[in-house]
């Protein structure tokens, strides 16, 4: 007995070392990683993104097949974007009181059910616009109500020191599948059709409910209760974000960036099609591309694992994201755009993974679920009426 537990305490000691060696190879992503609870949540988080960025791709072209309209992709955007402005505020307040778990498993059976039936009218060939349009409001409703909620719970998965190398690693998935879902949908819609693939989408969103149902997490403190309460919660998180400079300062220019750069991936189906003379695949390229971009970001930064000059990366992401967008406008072939399209997707990300990284550590815990539901309004919210402005523009120039 004495030999073998001499021989146990030697396998763990062992196993202690390489899993050091190993967090030492990876930075900041084995350290995040080596959370047990954090790593199955972060799993069936990236096949549930996956999945929302092949939905996405799929509703752009269907609309584009319903209407060959810049203006309907940019009404189509608006109303998968515009909840975020109304939604999300509204949703962090909700997460601080009841608790961030409960909020996005509601939001997530939500979401399934709507992908499912969106399957279900396309595949019946029943599908219109204004159907479109109404699915897509309702499914952007239940993604805003969540969205802030899943930016809150990292900060209960993972220790305190872990919490940048987790949100840089959660952005790096995003862009992930940002990466990999274009890929997949623009083959599925070549080798079956749209339908199918809302439905693949469908079936992740529903195995994200799944583990959400067996994960648990503390969440002490919380009333469990809504009330009319919620919209001065609301104001009082709003006052906090006005109040505090380095907050302030950051989610302003994530308003520049939601405003002036971000809305332009609504329009790279009219992109594909007119300017590049491309279908679905065009679309791919260049959505697959800005993902690419993206994930690069993210790992970086994830592997970098420290919040030490962050401000300075969001200033610069700004800039030079800004100038290599107006460069892609500027060409003609897909290919040399697809570069541009990388550089815009890592700068882009860069920006807003250092501003959220920057507020998740700073903002008071207790208000963590409102200033990033105003995070959301600014990162995705805010994109929705420069969408909007853009696809009339693009309409009235002819794109």
């Amino acid at each position: 007995p004495r030999r073998s537990a001499v021989w146990r305490r030697r396998s763990i000691e062992t196993q202690n070392v390489q899993a050091m060696e190993q967090s030492s190879l990876l930075g900041g992503i084995g350290r995040a990683l080596s959370n047990r609870v954090y790593r199955r949540y972060f799993i069936s988080h990236t096949f549930s993104t996956t999945g929302r960025w092949l939905h996405r791709m799929a509703t752009g072209w269907l609309t584009w097949e319903l209407t060959e309209s810049t203006s309907w992709l940019g009404i189509v955007a608006f109303a998968d974007a515009f909840p975020m402005v109304v939604v999300s505020v509204v949703a962090g307040a909700i997460g601080d009181r009841m608790g961030y778990l409960r909020v996005i498993r509601v939001s997530q059976l939500g979401t399934g059910c709507v992908a499912t039936l969106f399957a279900g009218l396309t595949l019946g060939g029943v599908i219109t616009i204004e159907i479109v349009v109404a699915l897509t409001l309702v499914f952007g409703s239940l993604e805003s109500l969540s969205t802030p909620i899943r930016m809150s719970l990292v900060h209960s998965l993972v220790r305190r020191d872990d919490l940048s190398p987790a949100i840089a690693l959660g952005s790096a998935m995003f862009n992930g599948a940002r990466l990999v879902g274009p890929a997949i949908a623009g083959g599925l819609i070549l080798w079956f059709d749209i339908g199918t693939v809302m439905a693949i989408g469908a079936l992740t969103f529903f195995q994200f409910f799944v583990v959400l149902l067996f994960m648990r997490v503390d969440e002490s403190g919380r009333d469990r209760k809504i009330s009319f309460d919620v919209f001065a919660d609301i104001m009082i998180g709003v006052k906090y974000v006005l109040g505090d400079p380095g907050i302030r300062f950051l989610m302003i220019l994530l308003g520049v960036t939601g405003l002036l750069i971000r809305p332009f991936m609504e329009l790279l189906p009219g992109f594909a099609d007119q300017v590049f003379g491309r279908g679905p695949d065009g679309l791919a390229i260049l959505m697959s591309s800005i993902g690419f971009g993206g994930l690069i970001s993210g790992l970086w930064l994830a592997h970098r694992g420290r919040t030490r000059g962050l401000t300075k990366l969001v200033t610069l992401s700004l800039l030079i994201s800004g100038v290599t967008l107006v460069l892609f406008t500027l060409t003609g072939f897909i290919w040399l755009a697809a570069c541009f399209m990388v550089s815009v997707g890592f700068f882009v990300l860069l920006g807003g993974i250092a501003s959220q990284t920057l507020i998740q550590n700073s903002v008071d815990s207790a208000l963590r679920g409102r200033v990033m539901g105003l995070f959301v309004v600014l990162s995705w919210g805010v994109p929705a009426f420069g969408a909007l402005a853009q696809g009339w523009l693009a309409s009235l120039f002819a794109l």
